[in-house]
């Protein structure tokens, strides 16, 4: 009973609102600005951190030579367990 009362009251106050001329206001504007603000003060973050990363790779081993030292290494390993 309350919920159709209350509904009944809003509706002509709805009415009085232009659709055409309803914009978003200061308060739109202000959350829009810190928004904009928050994405800017990130982007110059991340750049900062993307200028501290090393892209460069070492070079790679050729799969023969990475064999043999593996070879190597092991009996050394194995020795200096006490085996």
């Amino acid at each position: 009973m309350y919920a159709t009362q209350a509904m009944a009251f809003a509706a002509p106050l709805a009415k009085e609102l232009d659709e055409n001329k309803v914009t978003p206001g200061v308060l739109g504007f202000i959350v829009f600005a810190l928004m904009a603000g928050g994405v800017w003060l990130l982007m110059k973050s991340m750049n900062r951190h993307m200028d501290m990363v090393n892209f460069e790779e070492p070079p790679a081993q050729a799969p023969a030579a990475s064999a043999a030292q593996s070879a190597k290494s092991e009996p050394t390993s194995a020795a200096s367990q006490g085996e």
